[in-house]
């Protein structure tokens, strides 16, 4: 009897059809960015939100093995950060902390982070005419009118000018990190910026092993949490591992419920904010 090999499943290649087709749409003179999430369900530390920016005078050449940042090793991840950076017309990741989290929901946390990240890039003078948004649910835009009573995050202002950030149109797109290149390098700039972030975390707080979970549930980091509980950045609001009673639950999709207000005031919501920008080729 033979038997027939295995065959070796393709990593799928990102492309650049849809930011290309999109940029056709918009005229001359658009640009078009990819955006991606990384941190939704750490236990600890930020959500970070990544965008890319292209235009039509963006190289047809992709960066060398760029992917979904999930089918990346760390090493290859970090790589490709200085390529995608300089492929790109300008790149930003926007941070959200685990007290802003607590306090205003993972979802308007996320639109937090995506903002911070849009105002940096409007700073230097890049405002894309459509973001191409990784998933199937725009959690960039104005809630949906079932979200109209949760909490609103903070107006993000753009440095040096005052006036609040604008959110362009939102295309989403399922698996967009692993089809479209322009969220595929999002994806990576998130990934690696919040890993390095969890990284220098770990030095002040080396008994939950972030250099290694990077925020995540670990059989270290649970270990932790019930030996010593949680500290000043863990997300409060969720069922913690190893945590009696902490938190205040999840819901029927393993998302946290938002703490109440007077919960949410007991954080410093200023812990981990902030974003970096960085215009392509600098």
């Amino acid at each position: 009897m033979t038997t027939t090999p295995a065959r070796r499943t393709r990593r799928p290649k990102p492309t650049r059809v849809l930011e290309t087709a999109l940029l056709a749409e918009l005229g001359d003179g658009a640009l078009v960015a990819g955006m991606d999430e990384v941190g939704r369900g750490a236990l600890a530390g930020p959500v970070s939100v990544g965008v890319a920016v292209v235009s039509a005078a963006t190289s047809r050449r992709m960066p060398r093995g760029l992917a979904d940042s999930k089918l990346l090793t760390p090493q290859a991840r970090e790589e490709l950060v200085a390529p995608v950076r300089a492929w790109s017309t300008a790149s930003a990741v926007g941070h959200a902390s685990a007290a802003e989290i607590d306090a205003l929901g993972i979802i308007a946390a996320l639109r937090l982070a995506g903002r911070r990240a849009l105002a940096e890039l409007a700073g230097v003078g890049v405002v894309p005419g459509l973001i191409i948004l990784d998933g199937v649910h725009d959690w960039l835009g104005e809630p949906a009118q079932g979200e109209l009573f949760a909490p609103e995050p903070p107006a993000v202002l753009v440095p040096g000018t005052g006036e609040e950030v604008f959110t362009p149109p939102v295309r989403t797109q399922v698996k967009g990190d692993a089809r479209c290149a322009v969220v595929a390098a999002a994806s990576v700039l998130a990934k690696v910026a919040r890993d390095s972030l969890m990284v220098e975390l770990h030095d002040s707080h080396p008994q939950y092993h972030w250099a290694g979970n990077k925020g995540y549930s670990s059989p270290e980091h649970v270990a932790a949490l019930a030996e010593q509980g949680p500290c000043e950045l863990h997300r409060r609001s969720w069922r913690l591992p190893g945590v009696g009673g902490a938190g205040v639950g999840a819901d029927d999709e393993g998302r946290p419920l938002v703490a109440t207000p007077e919960e949410a005031e007991d954080h410093d919501a200023s812990e981990v904010a902030g974003a970096g920008v960085l215009v392509g080729g600098a």
